[in-house]
């Protein structure tokens, strides 16, 4: 059969009984092995989705089944699900199978939605393309010989495949919404503390936050509204109360950042198209307003020293003692540490968790981690005072489209793939990318919009109602 392409057209069907739960899981399955070459999946839940498709369409037909009943839906390999296996596409972690679930692996199962299996990330989600998995590298699915985007590039690809209604991944720095701009869907990071991260094996715990993927912002609102909301198992989750009435959209006020449309490294189709949506916005009667973007070229390095500075204090539980990868034969405690760590970890996790190191020591710790804690804050304040004046913010994604494996190998211009992207990190804003456009190369690419702390479902409202295309 073929399964359709969205969760409410999944609800659609399911209703008319045009299909069944288990009829959909099947098709899932079978095209995620068809699309084996894509390398999207390290391990398909086939057991555990079909038992589960099977109960949801008994609930159906008892009319008590829950607000995700016919979702399909993959998870990144770092939530963990109990008795599945986990690993980060990590070697530290394999063969790992979690004894407990994340909260929002409880919430959407408890919605009965049906969770097929794992995407491959970057290891530790540290990466921009999907390149630095113990597993290999994720082919996009609208070219295999290019790369879907990281850290979540299995996720997003597992949309853009067709294989998935929704995908459930992290983001710590854009890990949702480059993928989402390489691959041509829809990827939201909710507002800091929103999603509760209980049970996300952390990258930067102040910088983590978990969000859907998914072909259109309707489904993209469907599961945020099953995942949100706090959770006493999480202290950074926010007790603060959602909204009682539906967002209006209206005409809105919306700023963009001249900078980021002049960035040298910015394609000129990209750029053209953004500037057509400004002009498309005004004609409709909104206001559309360049804003000052301070500290711009400040954002990069800030995320980077405080994110690696976190990753170093979060991954030395991986040790070979407490947890992760022992190496065999070692003579000693400090060989055992040294040799796990050395095998357990590839280059990349390495190279971060050095870098973490070099900023949190004693004779660097005020030059580079109290420094970078100090922009930070200012980057937030400056982020809200732009908010405080629009409604929404409007960036593109990312400064270009999928790019070919094994095209970038300088670090440095890895991490430059996050320039538009790492804002609303550091200030804990919601942020959403769109995919709104077609490159001249036949390849996708999308635009961003951020909006006010815990205006989120403003802004799903605006983007479903405003900027659909």
């Amino acid at each position: 059969m073929n399964m359709p392409r969205t969760f409410h057209e999944a609800k659609a069907a399911l209703a008319s009984g045009k299909t069944t739960v288990v009829d959909m899981t099947r098709a899932a399955l079978a095209e995620a092995r068809a699309r084996a070459d894509l390398n999207i999946f390290p391990e398909l839940f086939e057991e555990s989705a079909l038992a589960k498709a099977s109960e949801v369409d008994a609930k159906i037909a008892e009319g008590t089944a829950g607000a995700l009943a016919g979702a399909i839906i993959s998870i990144k390999d770092n939530l963990c699900y109990a008795g599945h296996r986990v690993s980060t596409s990590s070697r530290m972690l394999e063969g790992y199978v979690s004894p407990y679930s994340a909260t929002v692996v409880e919430r959407v199962i408890a919605a009965d939605a049906v969770i097929i299996g794992r995407t491959n990330c970057d290891e530790f989600a540290m990466g921009s393309s999907n390149e630095t998995s113990v597993f290999g590298p994720v082919g996009n699915p609208l070219d295999p010989a290019r790369v879907p985007g990281g850290s979540s590039g299995g996720a997003a690809a597992s949309v853009a495949a067709g294989i998935c209604h929704i995908a459930l991944a992290s983001d710590t720095g854009g890990s949702i919404r480059q993928p989402a701009s390489f691959c041509g869907v829809v990827g939201f990071k909710p507002t800091y503390g929103r999603v509760s991260r209980h049970g996300l094996i952390a990258f930067a715990s102040s910088f983590d936050q978990i969000g859907p993927l998914a072909h259109d912002s309707r489904d993209i609102d469907s599961v945020y509204r099953v995942i949100a909301g706090p959770d006493e198992r999480d202290n950074t989750s926010s007790h603060k109360p959602f909204p009682t009435s539906a967002p209006e959209t209206g005409k809105l006020s919306i700023g963009y950042y001249h900078q980021c449309l002049e960035h040298p490294g910015m394609d000129p189709e990209i750029k053209a198209h953004v500037e057509g949506w400004i002009e498309r916005l005004r004609s409709e009667g909104h206001i559309v307003e360049p804003v000052e973007l301070s500290m711009a070229d400040l954002f990069v390095p800030t995320y980077y020293i405080l994110s690696t500075a976190e990753a170093s204090s979060n991954l030395a539980r991986f040790d070979g003692i407490r947890y992760g990868h022992r190496t065999k034969d070692a003579k000693g405690v400090e060989e055992t540490y040294r040799r796990s760590r050395t095998e357990g970890f590839g280059p990349e996790v390495q190279r971060r968790i050095l870098l973490g190191t070099f900023v949190l020591s004693a004779g660097f710790y005020d030059a580079y981690y109290a420094q970078g804690m100090r922009v930070r804050r200012i980057i937030r304040d400056n982020t809200l005072q732009a908010l405080s004046r629009c409604d929404v913010l409007l960036t593109p994604t990312c400064p270009s489209t999928a790019f070919a494996k094994g095209q970038i190998s300088d670090p440095v211009s890895m991490y430059l793939q996050d320039i538009f992207t790492v804002q609303a990190n550091l200030a804990g804003v919601p942020a959403i990318s769109l995919p709104t456009g077609t490159h001249g190369n036949g390849l996708p690419f999308g635009i961003q919009l951020m909006a006010k702390p815990f205006h989120d479902e403003r802004l799903l409202a605006y983007a479903r109602e405003v900027f659909s295309t």
